[in-house]
């Protein structure tokens, strides 16, 4: 009985992992073939022949320069997440370990922003970007959201499961509130930033509604929003528009291969368990 629990439980993990890998292996495999092949009615899974086309259309693409955007994204989504990792972690030590009037309030205020629809800020960030002559800038992409109500509340959590008595040793030992914050607290949080930065990093790397509304030139564009104009230059050439999707799942995969262990860890000890 035991063995046939086990075996369900594999054969619903495969099937999982099959519905979410399904669509990575279609995509590989489509960027590798001619245009004629992808065209095929039925369509076939293996390329016929394999080709380099989608991939050398990318390279040489002087009109939509796809290698400029992924430059752009890899910059902007590293920018932004270590924006991220300073402000929230700061915020979120001040809240987990400070006593001060208006605590609460405070942090009841911030964690009340996540129910805002993100679509309703973006008219008073585009007022605030363009008077601040950020606009069609990569500021406009990297410090707009850099201020993370969720990773204030997702580090608080983490700090709040950290025993005070290795604060306190600190103390005793003469160590300033800086000094705890920066050598006691954020040491043991590794697993937590961990997390919270692949998290912005994948927020802002994916972003395509805000690029799209802030950035106008050409070399400037980040490749979520690139790849759109990609798609309307090329209408339905799929090796192309694959080979840029490619292109921009590479580092958000590297990212997670890398970062699981970290991923699985602050999750469980930040007390945000599904």
């Amino acid at each position: 009985m035991t063995s046939l629990r086990q075996g369900a439980r594999y054969a619903v993990l495969l099937l999982i992992t099959a519905v979410f890998v399904t669509p990575l292996v279609w995509m590989a495999l489509t960027s590798v073939k001619t245009y004629a092949d992808a065209q095929q009615d039925p369509p076939s899974w293996l390329p016929h022949p394999f080709s380099t086309y989608g991939y050398d259309a990318i390279i040489n693409n002087t009109a939509n320069p796809v290698l400029r955007w992924f430059v752009n994204s890899l910059l902007a989504a590293s920018l932004h997440t270590l924006l991220v990792l300073i402000t929230a972690s700061m915020a979120a030590y001040a809240l987990a370990r400070l006593r001060f009037v208006g605590r609460k309030l405070s942090f009841a205020l911030i964690v009340g922003t996540l129910f805002l629809p993100p679509t309703s800020l973006i008219i008073p960030n585009f007022v605030i970007a363009e008077r601040l002559n950020w606009i069609d800038t990569l500021t406009v992409v990297v410090v707009p959201g850099a201020a993370s109500a969720f990773g204030v509340f997702f580090l608080r959590q983490f700090f709040l499961s950290i025993p005070r008595e290795l604060e306190e040793a600190a103390v005793l030992d003469g160590a300033n509130h800086w000094e705890v914050f920066t050598r006691v607290l954020l040491p043991l949080s590794k697993p937590a930033l961990a997390t919270l930065a692949v998290l912005s990093f994948l927020t802002n790397w994916n972003d395509f509604l805000w690029p799209v509304y802030v950035l106008f030139s050409p070399e400037r564009l980040t490749l979520p929003a690139g790849l759109g104009l990609l798609q309307g230059a090329y209408v339905t050439d799929y090796p192309v528009i694959m080979a840029g999707a490619v292109l921009a799942s590479v580092p958000v995969l590297i990212l997670f291969v890398v970062a699981q262990r970290h991923i699985i860890q602050g999750v469980s000890r930040s007390g945000l368990k599904g």
